[in-house]
């Protein structure tokens, strides 16, 4: 059973998170509840984090796991969490939309382009961070799938 890249139970609206690694657990975990990734994958979210920051500016990180982390994962998909209150991802860097992603094989890089195409407007930024549902996120995203 092939499980869709982007779909409504990968969205999560209006969290709150105290810090990067919770953020970076909670991103992970909703991957391994969706069927994307085995748990060993979130430890791989983190190692990532450590070596650099997934932040990407214009209130955006996307947590993905090290190269090593591929062989954790099942199927492609993304996991989206809003946290409109924002997180510290160090150095004064405010998260307000975490994208998880993981990647069978390559395909992770066409996932990231496609979410780095849509998410380079920042009014599109805006629009899944003031999203009031699911629906809203996915019309946005609707290229990655």
């Amino acid at each position: 059973m092939s499980l869709p890249i982007l779909s409504n139970e990968n969205i999560v609206l209006n969290t709150e998170v105290d810090t990067k690694e919770n953020a970076i657990k909670l991103t992970g975990e909703l991957l391994v509840n969706r069927g994307y990734v085995e748990p060993a994958y979130i430890d791989r979210m983190l190692e990532r984090e450590e070596l650099t920051s997934t932040y990407m500016g214009n209130f955006v990180a996307i947590p993905h796991g090290t190269e090593e982390g591929k062989a954790s994962v099942k199927e492609s998909g993304i996991a989206i969490i809003q946290v409109p209150n924002g997180v510290d991802f160090g150095e004064g860097n405010i998260v307000k939309l975490l994208i998880g992603i993981a990647g069978k094989g390559d395909e992770h890089l066409d996932i990231l382009s496609q979410i780095a195409i849509v998410l380079s407007e920042e009014e599109n930024v805006e629009k899944v961070v003031s999203a009031t549902s699911t629906e809203e996120i996915l019309e946005i995203f609707e290229e990655v799938n």
